[in-house]
């Protein structure tokens, strides 16, 4: 008995002193949390923090932070991450601690944005570029995409008129869809823009209709972090329906802990038109007149309908942004005024802009989380009558460049000297009769919930709303001589609402799995909403002109009115997708990406596309046999194969639509196709990255082949049928295939002077395949003498906007034009698509001086001279201005209008988008910071043979909605620019 209370009294003992020895250990131990980020303030996931000279230690979760219980004796943590430099942080009398690591080569280990989460540029797979903003291009910029023009190969950044705010054709590895839409799909912090913009339309008569905005004009450059271009099906499948075009990433600025920080920026400038196109002068008016034995025409004066309308515009810029926090509460708020005058009179742009943004973590353990953004931006656009397809009567810029010369703008009383109903427009007249604003409220927003189960493992929900508002008020004064408006005035208003909802819930996941393995893992489910509808009125007939038309559009006095409104169909999209990244010893690294969208677009038997892709990097340079080469730092082998798809065409177009009639009633407009499928793109690629001598050397190879098919497009139904219109799936391809080089380097790199040149080049083909249905007609010429002529047509085996023209010969005897086969038949006899594309960007500093200087060019395609077709031919003399090269050229001035290859020109050019020379000041006492001033050239100059005002111009002259590309007419000129500013920070 004694015995076994004496074991059992040993053995309570030894559990007391077990429990106590626990204790203790546990109370040896202290917690600390941190967070690792990049130089940029950039969160790293997946670091790894280790207590010196122990075995304990984590990794950080996806937003870079961690939390481990140390010894109590600790005082270094080891923190590394691959592609960084190692790091050992002292943590003596320290629970919470920040760490930046420094990347070891910044080409190989920039963060890169891919589609609802972050990479390493060393670890990816796919054919994505990233632009920081000190590498954006510098000058006046009214939009997002001007900012990577000529940065990235493969883009294409085209600005379709030189008007502020203008839109932009961009095209990412080609053209791919003969219907539908060709620009790439932008994401503004998460949210897939709807690529529209709420402006309201306007076709006044007699004038045509005004070109379209820039749909990105609301984001104010001065407010963007980077944009990452992904370009390869591996990188935009993850955007499954709407990644055929590739996909644009705008990432903004986010706040970082510490005081308050203020950040300020002022730039003021002028622009002048860059090049004006060679007309006649009065002196020369007057000895064509002579040479062609004309005795009327003389009217005795000289005037410059050109200069009449144009001015030096003035430019002013203002951005305010500040930012700071603590650990746990981020913030940063901007605020930023744009007024750009244009270089044609009573044009200009107004953005006002306001970004708040923030990020709130919760609990003692920081596992709980917000983050929020709120872009605002008011737009106010003063337009001049400047067209895509005016007929006889021409838009403003045909307007001044047709004006008799010898003719005056004013009468002797000042008055303006207008001609009869069906004459000449006097330029300068038609710029005061004409008044045209837009103004546009815009909203982007987002508010971001989180929860981290673990350090590895986390849930997000996401809802984003963007939301624009635009009004539009157009007058034309009755004292103008176009017919219906004269005696009349003509006046517009109209009002559009667009609005687009993203629901967004994923779960992310990233940890090292092993010592080998690092994974990397996405899932979600998306819902977006999509409604977009408008109002408008118009009228003739006003009684004074003392007061705005637009006021009295509901006038009694009104010979004409009417009223209209639209609503497009309801559209909705349905995604569920994932991705996994995983990454063997930092050398074998394998992507594969699928997501599934359902689009209220498509037919019954057709809701869901399914947008697989697969991709696998071997990273050389990490094998033995390189992993200790003083010369290769990197070498990398990239392979891709992926299947993204198109959806950016009408909503309801699968399905039967109806049309109201002038007598009430409606008829059905559109049949239903219950089979009509997603456009899609398969594509490959395969790529090279490299990093030659220390990161001096670098950049990248690589070949691409996409192949488009399923081609929506909008045929006119077999009759006899219900309706006129019918949506299918051409039996057709689209094959863009190319080559990209990158090449960039550190020619000089010393303490005082570096210079670092970098060059991208684009070797594109283009081709329609498998085409043989009716021929397909687009690249309408507008003007006299052209009704219902095209320069462009869809052929198989050709390039997508193929010019089919007459084959001009000459002339014969009498001045009048030959043709090959009489002018009966058209050939294939240009395209207006590059073969070739380059950048070149270099920047030199020497101490505190820094000079960049940014260029691109595009060669082998050739652009359709719609101005001197119609606007200046030879047959004006007399009455109207001419293109000055026709004075001598034997032709007769009856020589007919005529489409032809006449008109055709070769549009190789290479641009100096700008320059700009810095000073780096640097402190200015103890208040301010980082000051430095600059000033900016931007179009400096251009080399080309091309004759009209820009060979980078593409006037939308689609037919029926089948696009175009490569047509100049009478477009908004472009300005060259000169800036001055100052940066600093408070």
């Amino acid at each position: 008995m004694t015995n076994l209370l004496f074991r059992k009294v040993r053995l309570l003992c030894s559990l007391l002193l077990l429990t106590a020895g626990i204790a203790g250990a546990q109370a040896q131990t202290k917690p600390i949390t941190g967070k690792v980020t990049d130089e940029s303030g950039m969160a790293i996931p997946g670091a790894s923090i280790q207590v010196k000279g122990t075995s304990t230690g984590t990794s950080t979760g996806v937003d870079g932070t961690f939390k481990l219980n140390a010894p109590t004796n600790a005082t270094t943590l080891i923190v590394s991450f691959i592609g960084y430099v190692k790091q050992e942080v002292i943590i003596t009398g320290k629970s919470e601690i920040s760490v930046s690591l420094k990347a070891e080569s910044t080409t190989l280990t920039d963060v890169v944005v891919v589609g609802y989460g972050t990479s390493r540029k060393k670890d990816l797979t796919g054919s994505v570029v990233s632009i920081k903003s000190a590498d954006f291009n510098k000058g006046i910029v009214t939009a997002p995409d001007q900012l990577i023009q000529g940065k990235v190969a493969g883009l294409m950044v085209v600005n379709n008129s030189g008007a502020p705010g203008g839109a932009t054709t961009v095209r990412i590895r080609g053209n791919s869809s003969v219907r539908t839409g060709n620009q790439p799909l932008y994401v503004v912090d998460g949210m897939p823009l709807d690529g529209r913009t709420a402006k309201p339309s306007v076709a006044a008569n007699g004038l045509g209709q005004t070109p379209d905005a820039n749909p990105l004009n609301f984001i104010n450059s001065f407010d963007i972090q980077s944009m990452d271009v992904l370009k390869d099906a591996s990188a935009t499948a993850i955007y499954g329906a709407r990644g055929a075009n590739g996909v644009v990433i705008i990432t903004t600025k986010k706040g970082a802990a510490g005081p308050p920080r203020l950040d300020v920026s002022y730039s003021a400038g002028v622009s002048k038109i860059m090049k004006k196109l060679d007309v006649l002068d009065a002196a020369g008016y007057r000895s064509a007149l002579k040479q062609y034995n004309l005795t009327a025409g003389d009217e005795g004066s000289s005037s410059d309908g050109l200069e009449s309308i144009l001015r030096t515009g003035t430019t002013q810029n203002v951005n305010v942004g500040v930012s700071g926090g603590s650990d746990n509460s981020i913030y940063r708020a901007s605020f930023g005024l744009l007024d750009q005058q244009g270089i044609v009179k009573k044009t200009g742009l107004k953005k006002y802009t306001a970004n708040l943004n923030g990020q709130y973590k919760f609990l003692e353990n920081n596992h709980l989380g917000i983050d929020y953004t709120v872009q605002a931006a008011h737009t106010t656009e003063q337009i001049a009558p400047i067209t895509n397809d005016a007929g006889f009567t021409g838009s403003l810029i045909g307007q001044a460049l047709q004006w008799n010369p010898t003719l005056a703008l004013r009468k002797p009383d000042g008055s303006f000297n207008i001609l009869g109903v069906g004459s000449a427009i006097n330029p300068e007249a038609m710029s005061a009769a004409y008044d045209d604003n837009v103004n546009i409220n815009s909203i982007l927003a987002s508010i971001s919930p989180y929860f981290k189960f673990t350090n590895d493992l986390e849930y997000r929900f996401t809802f984003s709303i963007n939301h624009q508002v635009g009004e539009r008020e157009t007058q034309i004064a009755s004292f103008i001589n176009i017919d219906q408006v004269f005696g009349n005035g003509q006046a517009y208003y109209g009002n559009n609402t667009l609005t687009s909802r993203l629901y967004t819930h994923t779960l992310n996941y990233n940890k090292q799995v092993t010592k080998a393995l690092f994974l990397s893992a996405v899932a979600g489910y998306e819902y977006q909403r999509f409604d977009y509808k408008g109002r408008s009125l118009g009228g003739l007939g006003f009684s004074t002109d003392q007061l705005k038309y637009t006021d009295i559009l509901q006038s009694p006095s009104q010979t004409n009115t009417f009223m209209s409104s639209f609503r497009n169909p309801k559209s909705e999209l349905q995604s569920y997708f994932g991705r996994a990244n995983l990454n063997f010893f930092d050398k074998y690294l394998v992507t594969a990406t699928l997501r599934a969208d359902g689009s209220s677009k498509f037919g019954t038997n057709n809701k869901y596309g399914y947008f697989p892709s697969f991709a696998a990097k071997w990273n050389l340079s990490n094998e033995a046999f390189l992993k200790d080469n003083r010369t290769i730092n990197q070498l990398a082998l990239r392979v891709g194969w992926g299947l993204t798809g198109n959806q950016e065409f009408p909503a309801g177009a699968a399905q039967e639509q109806y049309t109201v009639n002038s007598n009430g009633g409606a008829s059905l407009s559109n049949v239903a196709n219950p089979n009509l499928k997603w456009e899609s793109s398969k594509q490959l690629n395969a790529g090279v990255d490299y990093t030659f001598f220390g990161g001096r050397l670098y950049g990248s190879l690589d070949y691409f082949h996409k192949n488009t098919t399923n081609l929506l497009f909008n045929f006119p139904a077999i009759q006899p049928a219900p309706a006129s219109n019918y949506w299918i799936n051409l039996p057709a391809n689209v094959v863009n295939k190319g080559v990209e080089i990158v090449l960039r380097g550190d020619i000089i790199a010393t303490k005082n002077l570096t210079w670092n040149l970098g060059v991208n080049a684009t070797f594109l083909k283009n081709e329609l395949e498998n085409y043989d249905g009716p021929p397909v007609l687009t690249g309408s010429i507008s003007g006299q003498g052209v009704s219902n002529a095209y320069a462009q047509r869809l052929v198989n085996g050709k390039p997508l906007n193929s010019f089919y023209v007459r084959q001009f010969l000459g002339f014969d005897d009498n001045g009048q034009g030959k043709y090959t086969d009489g002018g009966n038949s058209q050939f294939f006899l240009g395209n207006p698509n590059p073969t070739a594309m380059l950048g070149v960007n270099t920047s030199v500093n020497y101490k505190q001086w820094t000079l960049g200087i940014n260029s691109h060019g595009a060669f082998g395609m050739d652009v359709y001279n719609n101005t001197a077709n119609t606007v200046l031919p030879i047959g004006n003399l007399g009455s109207r201005n001419i293109s000055a090269k026709l004075v001598g050229t034997k032709e007769s001035l009856s020589n007919p209008i005529t489409v032809s290859s006449r008109y055709l020109e070769k549009a190789n050019f290479m641009k100096l988008d700008n320059a700009t020379l810095s000073y780096n000041i640097g402190n200015i006492g103890k208040v301010i910071k980082g000051a430095s001033i600059y000033v900016t050239g931007q179009n400096l100059f251009i080399i080309t043979k091309y004759s009209g005002f820009d060979p980078e111009v593409n006037t939308d002259k689609s037919i029926n909605g089948v696009t175009s590309f490569g047509i100049e007419y009478s477009p908004y000129p472009t300005a060259r620019s000169f800036l001055a500013g100052i940066n600093f920070s408070l």
